[in-house]
Protein backbone atom coordinates (compact mmCIF):
# COMPACT_ATOMS: atom_id res chain seq x y z
CA UNK A 1 0.00 0.00 0.00
CA UNK A 2 2.23 3.14 -1.42
CA UNK A 3 -0.36 6.01 0.22
CA UNK A 4 0.33 9.81 0.44
CA UNK A 5 2.35 9.14 3.25
CA UNK A 6 4.75 6.82 1.58
CA UNK A 7 5.20 8.88 -1.04
CA UNK A 8 5.90 12.10 1.29
CA UNK A 9 8.83 9.95 3.10
CA UNK A 10 10.27 8.55 0.19
CA UNK A 11 10.24 11.85 -1.78
CA UNK A 12 11.89 13.68 1.80
CA UNK A 13 14.19 10.69 2.02
CA UNK A 14 15.39 11.16 -1.66
CA UNK A 15 15.94 15.02 -1.12
CA UNK A 16 17.89 14.25 2.20
CA UNK A 17 20.31 12.05 -0.03
CA UNK A 18 20.80 14.20 -2.39
CA UNK A 19 21.95 17.62 -1.03
CA UNK A 20 24.78 18.65 1.52
CA UNK A 21 25.69 17.63 3.81
CA UNK A 22 25.86 14.27 2.11
CA UNK A 23 26.86 14.83 -0.95
CA UNK A 24 29.99 16.90 -1.24
CA UNK A 25 32.61 17.91 -3.19
CA UNK A 26 36.16 16.06 -2.57
CA UNK A 27 39.03 17.39 -0.38
CA UNK A 28 42.15 16.24 -2.41
CA UNK A 29 44.18 16.74 0.69
CA UNK A 30 42.55 14.09 2.07
CA UNK A 31 42.40 10.09 0.99
CA UNK A 32 39.23 9.43 -1.20
CA UNK A 33 37.80 5.97 0.28
CA UNK A 34 35.51 3.26 -2.07
CA UNK A 35 32.98 1.31 -0.08
CA UNK A 36 32.09 -1.67 -2.22
CA UNK A 37 29.56 -5.07 -2.50
CA UNK A 38 28.13 -7.82 -4.99
CA UNK A 39 25.30 -9.60 -4.90
CA UNK A 40 23.97 -12.36 -7.37
CA UNK A 41 23.58 -9.80 -9.93
CA UNK A 42 24.36 -6.40 -8.99
CA UNK A 43 27.44 -4.74 -8.03
CA UNK A 44 27.40 -1.28 -6.41
CA UNK A 45 29.97 1.18 -4.24
CA UNK A 46 30.49 4.23 -2.71
CA UNK A 47 32.97 6.84 -2.92
CA UNK A 48 33.42 9.36 -0.14
CA UNK A 49 35.76 11.03 2.57
CA UNK A 50 36.45 10.35 6.25
CA UNK A 51 37.01 13.93 8.09
CA UNK A 52 37.01 13.04 11.29
CA UNK A 53 34.80 11.29 12.76
CA UNK A 54 32.41 11.66 9.82
CA UNK A 55 32.00 9.99 6.81
CA UNK A 56 31.21 12.10 3.50
CA UNK A 57 29.63 10.53 0.11
CA UNK A 58 30.74 11.98 -3.16
CA UNK A 59 29.15 9.83 -5.66
CA UNK A 60 27.28 6.37 -5.52
CA UNK A 61 27.15 3.41 -8.54
CA UNK A 62 25.52 0.64 -9.05
CA UNK A 63 25.13 -1.66 -12.35
CA UNK A 64 24.01 -4.78 -13.41
CA UNK A 65 26.12 -7.83 -14.13
CA UNK A 66 25.41 -9.40 -17.63
CA UNK A 67 24.93 -13.71 -18.27
CA UNK A 68 28.62 -14.21 -18.16
CA UNK A 69 29.69 -12.20 -15.22
CA UNK A 70 26.63 -13.75 -13.32
CA UNK A 71 28.42 -16.85 -13.50
CA UNK A 72 31.48 -15.65 -11.64
CA UNK A 73 32.40 -17.13 -8.64
CA UNK A 74 31.90 -14.78 -5.78
CA UNK A 75 35.66 -13.50 -4.97
CA UNK A 76 35.97 -12.96 -9.37
CA UNK A 77 32.48 -10.68 -8.56
CA UNK A 78 34.08 -9.17 -5.62
CA UNK A 79 36.86 -8.15 -7.57
CA UNK A 80 34.90 -6.91 -10.42
CA UNK A 81 33.37 -4.78 -7.96
CA UNK A 82 36.97 -2.84 -6.93
CA UNK A 83 36.99 -2.47 -10.82
CA UNK A 84 34.47 -1.10 -11.60
CA UNK A 85 34.49 1.01 -8.77
CA UNK A 86 38.04 2.34 -10.06
CA UNK A 87 36.72 2.72 -13.78
CA UNK A 88 33.91 4.57 -12.74
CA UNK A 89 35.78 7.16 -10.07
CA UNK A 90 39.39 6.96 -11.94
CA UNK A 91 39.36 11.06 -12.81
CA UNK A 92 39.42 11.58 -8.81
CA UNK A 93 41.40 8.73 -7.55
CA UNK A 94 44.84 8.66 -10.21
CA UNK A 95 47.70 10.08 -7.80
CA UNK A 96 46.08 9.80 -4.56
CA UNK A 97 45.69 7.40 -1.89
CA UNK A 98 42.56 5.11 -2.47
CA UNK A 99 41.38 2.87 0.71
CA UNK A 100 38.68 0.24 -0.70
CA UNK A 101 36.56 -1.36 1.62
CA UNK A 102 35.65 -4.77 1.17
CA UNK A 103 33.37 -7.80 3.35
CA UNK A 104 35.33 -10.65 1.10
CA UNK A 105 38.71 -10.37 2.99
CA UNK A 106 40.48 -13.04 -0.07
CA UNK A 107 41.10 -9.97 -2.50
CA UNK A 108 43.94 -8.97 -0.30
CA UNK A 109 45.36 -11.83 -0.84
CA UNK A 110 44.67 -12.42 -4.16
CA UNK A 111 45.76 -9.44 -5.21
CA UNK A 112 49.32 -10.66 -4.55
CA UNK A 113 49.29 -13.84 -5.48
CA UNK A 114 51.36 -14.42 -9.07
CA UNK A 115 49.53 -17.03 -10.12
CA UNK A 116 46.04 -16.90 -10.85
CA UNK A 117 43.44 -17.00 -14.07
CA UNK A 118 44.19 -14.91 -16.63
CA UNK A 119 41.36 -12.23 -16.24
CA UNK A 120 42.10 -11.91 -12.41
CA UNK A 121 45.95 -11.26 -13.42
CA UNK A 122 44.46 -8.10 -15.80
CA UNK A 123 42.76 -6.96 -13.40
CA UNK A 124 45.57 -6.88 -11.02
CA UNK A 125 47.59 -4.70 -13.89
CA UNK A 126 45.01 -2.49 -13.92
CA UNK A 127 44.43 -1.71 -10.41
CA UNK A 128 48.53 -1.40 -10.20
CA UNK A 129 48.33 2.31 -11.30
CA UNK A 130 46.21 2.98 -8.04
CA UNK A 131 47.80 3.36 -4.52
CA UNK A 132 45.23 1.17 -2.96
CA UNK A 133 44.76 0.02 0.31
CA UNK A 134 42.11 -3.04 0.72
CA UNK A 135 40.75 -3.18 4.22
CA UNK A 136 37.74 -5.44 5.67
CA UNK A 137 34.81 -4.51 6.63
CA UNK A 138 31.88 -6.40 7.66
CA UNK A 139 28.66 -6.53 5.32
CA UNK A 140 26.92 -5.29 8.31
CA UNK A 141 29.24 -2.27 8.76
CA UNK A 142 28.82 -1.13 5.03
CA UNK A 143 24.79 -0.91 4.46
CA UNK A 144 25.22 1.50 2.15
CA UNK A 145 26.97 -0.41 -0.55
CA UNK A 146 24.99 -3.79 0.35
CA UNK A 147 21.98 -1.66 -0.79
CA UNK A 148 23.50 -0.47 -4.07
CA UNK A 149 24.55 -4.15 -4.79
CA UNK A 150 20.40 -5.28 -4.29
CA UNK A 151 18.79 -2.61 -6.69
CA UNK A 152 17.03 -3.99 -9.83
CA UNK A 153 17.95 -2.33 -12.61
CA UNK A 154 16.00 -1.98 -15.77
CA UNK A 155 16.69 -3.72 -19.37
CA UNK A 156 18.25 0.02 -20.45
CA UNK A 157 20.53 -0.30 -18.24
CA UNK A 158 22.12 -3.38 -20.91
CA UNK A 159 23.23 -0.23 -22.87
CA UNK A 160 26.00 0.39 -20.29
CA UNK A 161 27.37 -3.00 -19.43
CA UNK A 162 30.20 -3.41 -16.65
CA UNK A 163 33.64 -1.84 -17.88
CA UNK A 164 37.01 -4.32 -17.20
CA UNK A 165 39.26 -2.36 -19.10
CA UNK A 166 40.17 1.96 -18.13
CA UNK A 167 40.28 4.51 -21.20
CA UNK A 168 44.20 5.55 -21.92
CA UNK A 169 45.18 3.28 -19.17
CA UNK A 170 49.25 4.07 -20.14
CA UNK A 171 48.52 7.64 -20.00
CA UNK A 172 48.64 9.73 -16.49
CA UNK A 173 50.83 6.90 -15.50
CA UNK A 174 53.63 8.36 -12.80
CA UNK A 175 55.58 5.07 -12.80
CA UNK A 176 56.50 1.81 -14.48
CA UNK A 177 55.32 -1.42 -12.64
CA UNK A 178 56.05 -4.65 -14.53
CA UNK A 179 54.11 -7.91 -13.78
CA UNK A 180 56.01 -10.38 -11.78
CA UNK A 181 56.80 -12.22 -15.20
CA UNK A 182 57.95 -9.80 -17.08
CA UNK A 183 61.44 -10.88 -17.47
CA UNK A 184 60.18 -14.75 -17.46
CA UNK A 185 58.45 -14.13 -20.42
CA UNK A 186 60.91 -11.78 -22.56
CA UNK A 187 63.32 -15.08 -21.68
CA UNK A 188 60.72 -17.32 -23.03
CA UNK A 189 60.34 -15.35 -26.01
CA UNK A 190 63.61 -13.62 -26.82
CA UNK A 191 65.94 -16.48 -25.14
CA UNK A 192 67.99 -13.21 -23.92
CA UNK A 193 68.56 -12.63 -20.39
CA UNK A 194 67.88 -8.55 -18.76
CA UNK A 195 71.18 -6.98 -19.42
CA UNK A 196 71.30 -5.77 -15.74
CA UNK A 197 71.15 -9.02 -14.83
CA UNK A 198 74.12 -10.70 -12.77
CA UNK A 199 75.39 -14.00 -13.26
CA UNK A 200 73.66 -15.89 -10.55
CA UNK A 201 70.00 -13.90 -11.63
CA UNK A 202 70.25 -15.10 -15.33
CA UNK A 203 70.73 -18.85 -13.31
CA UNK A 204 68.04 -18.43 -11.57
CA UNK A 205 66.09 -16.83 -14.61
CA UNK A 206 66.90 -19.84 -17.08
CA UNK A 207 66.16 -22.74 -14.19
CA UNK A 208 62.69 -21.03 -13.66
CA UNK A 209 61.97 -20.72 -17.20
CA UNK A 210 62.16 -24.55 -17.78
CA UNK A 211 59.12 -24.58 -15.51
CA UNK A 212 56.87 -22.22 -18.18
CA UNK A 213 55.45 -22.36 -21.60
CA UNK A 214 54.76 -19.07 -23.53
CA UNK A 215 51.58 -19.05 -25.55
CA UNK A 216 50.82 -15.91 -27.01
CA UNK A 217 48.64 -13.55 -24.52
CA UNK A 218 49.05 -17.47 -21.74
CA UNK A 219 51.78 -17.99 -19.53
CA UNK A 220 51.67 -21.89 -18.94
CA UNK A 221 53.24 -23.89 -16.20
CA UNK A 222 53.97 -27.23 -15.76
CA UNK A 223 52.35 -29.60 -13.55
CA UNK A 224 51.25 -32.85 -12.57
CA UNK A 225 47.62 -32.53 -13.93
Amino acid sequence: MFDDACKNAFLELKECLISAPIIQPPNWSLPFEIMCDASDYVVGAVLGQSEGRASHVIQYVSASLNDAQKNYIITEKEFLTVVFSLEKFRSYLLGTKVIVFTDHAALRYLIAKKESKPRLLRWVLLLSEFNLDIKDKKGSANVVADHLSRIVHSHDDDKYPIQASFPDESLCSTRAIHPWYANLVNYLVTKKFPQAFSKEQKDNLDREARQYLWDDTYLWKNGSD
